[in-house]
């Protein structure tokens, strides 16, 4: 990839739920960037999203949102299910992309797309906010720099009692319903940007009559002696919560561990130090954004932060936690 120093950012976005209207209006704040056209399955689904938010292009197919030469990188917002199908799509017409997470429904699809954009030097990231966040950045380099010491735990939860509708896409294994890789993705890849990828993985729940699991724990071995102990589900309320313990002290996130705003350090004979970072304008969305614009002025093809081997490293900690509890999706 050539570096874009000249001008705005081009994005795409490709899907017209929630989500991608969450990030539309964050990546409106962000700086060197625009969004130039909209892409659905239907015409008049782009079209009404394209009116709401300025958007000069909208697109009824996934394919003339590839091909419009004027987009420089596009930000997936599908189904689970969708992912791999459309960042392969758009990585075969030299797109830049930026993938919503689950990366994919399985490390196998991971792979493939990773390999592709290597072979092709375009960029790819996983979209995984929780990296990109000021707090959560923060906790890390404190941890590297060994303030509480040797990490030996992790812990983190995060759920929520689900629609009662079972044609929702959480219920739905076709669309890669279930706990796990809707909510399980967070802890796990906050276990996983402390402690790296696990030795051994262990885990139990509960499954719907449909095949996808409702209530989901997990256990972590590391070759370091640490551990990990994570959970989601979608048949409770959670704290959402999360700690990192150390031989020297520890760290407690307060909720909404996966964008918060703040976190206590705790450390042997001196008072409880709380941290607190002012929480952006929007959804939280923009760090992650602003970072694919940063990248691609530098002509980088991951980024530094979220990068291609840690995504690919939780799909296969995901992969595993699937085997132990026996679901899978169609077409696996």
């Amino acid at each position: 990839m050539q570096p874009i120093t000249d001008r705005p950012i081009r994005w795409g976005v490709l899907a017209t739920g929630g989500i991608a209207a969450a990030f539309t209006e964050d990546l409106a704040a962000v700086e060197g960037a625009v969004v130039h056209a909209v892409a659905s399955r239907t015409e008049a689904a782009a079209r009404s999203f394209a009116g709401r938010y300025g958007i000069p292009r909208a697109y009824g197919s996934w394919q003339e949102l590839a091909a419009d030469p004027e987009v420089d990188v596009v930000y997936v917002a599908t189904p689970h299910n969708a992912h791999q199908e459309a960042t392969a799509l758009l990585l075969a017409a030299d797109k830049a992309v930026l993938c919503e997470k689950p990366f994919t429904l399985n490390a196998a699809q991971s792979a493939e797309l990773i390999a592709t954009a290597r072979k092709r030097e375009l960029f790819l990231m996983e979209a995984m906010w929780t990296y990109l966040n000021p707090t959560v950045r923060r906790i890390a380099e404190l941890v590297a720099d060994g303030a509480i010491g040797e990490v030996r735990s992790v812990q983190a939860e995060f759920g929520f009692v689900g629609p009662v509708d079972p044609a929702h896409r959480l219920w739905d294994p076709a669309l890669g319903g279930g706990a796990l890789l809707d909510l399980g993705v967070y802890p796990v890849s906050f276990a996983q940007l402390l402690l790296g990828e696990p030795e051994s993985v262990h885990a139990w729940a509960s499954l719907t009559d449909r095949g996808v699991d409702a209530n989901t724990g997990v256990v972590l071995g590391h070759a370091s002696g640490a551990t990990a102990l994570l959970s989601c589900t979608l048949v409770a309320q959670s704290g959402q919560r999360a700690a990192v313990h150390g031989t020297e002290g520890w760290i407690e996130l307060e909720r909404d561990f996966f964008h918060p705003t703040g976190f206590t350090l705790h450390r042997e004979g001196r008072d409880p130090e709380p941290h607190r970072t002012a929480r952006g304008s929007g959804h939280g969305y923009g760090p992650e954004a602003a970072e694919v614009v940063r990248c691609l002025r530098a002509g980088l093809t991951e980024s530094p932060y979220v990068p291609l081997d840690s995504t690919l490293a939780v799909m296969r900690t995901l992969d595993a936690v699937r085997e132990r509890i026996g679901v899978r999706y169609p077409g696996e």
